[in-house]
């Protein structure tokens, strides 16, 4: 009987390291420097799987698509990823992105192109662009960053005063010669900085 007692005892903290323990869970990790964070994760390699694959050599997975359908493209500058993104685009509204796409490469001779936030993006100079598109549920949605100075203005309002919204259903006719019309518009003028 005496050993079972002397087990339990043995079992039981003190209140002392209890104590202690407490106070050892509630201390704040050290935070490492900048740099020795920036090494660290650089060391670390590439945190998602389709870069880890690229990282490999291997081909990269299909791009997931989010909210509305629209691809999750990696930020990148050039034809490559806008043509990645278009290329990801579901159902009909690859045709429109492959429609719209030309129709701008056509009327701006050496467009810039780069995919940031998920969208892809035009300009007249790296870093400066005069629109955007983005895939919705059931539309692809063109931004005009100065869609304000457009005329005739582009149908749809935006909280923002300057931009304005051209919204492409599945069933709609694109004015080509309306939306051309646009593109050199916007292209003439003062790029938005992002």
């Amino acid at each position: 009987m005496a050993g079972k007692t002397s087990k339990r005892a043995a079992k039981k903290p003190t209140r002392k390291a209890a104590t202690k323990t407490a106070k050892k869970a509630t201390k704040k990790p050290v935070k490492k420097p900048a740099a020795k964070r920036a090494a660290a994760k650089k060391a670390a390699g590439p945190r998602t799987a389709a870069a880890r694959k690229a990282a490999a050599g291997q081909a990269p997975a299909k791009p997931v698509l989010l909210a509305g359908g629209n691809p999750q493209i990696a930020k990148g500058y050039g034809d490559a990823p806008v043509q990645a993104y278009i290329s990801a685009m579901p159902g009909w509204k690859r045709d429109v992105g492959r429609r719209l796409d030309a129709l701008i490469a056509r009327t701006v001779p050496g467009v810039r192109k780069a995919v940031k936030w998920n969208s892809p993006f035009y300009g007249v100079e790296d870093g400066s662009w005069f629109l955007n598109i983005h895939c919705f549920t059931r539309y692809v949605k063109v931004a005009f960053f100065r869609g304000a100075s457009l005329r005739p203005l582009p149908p749809g309002e935006s909280k923002h005063k300057q931009v304005r919204y051209l919204d492409i259903h599945e069933d709609d006719e694109l004015d080509e010669a309306r939306f051309v019309d646009w593109v050199k518009q916007a292209s003439r003028l003062p790029g938005e900085r992002m």
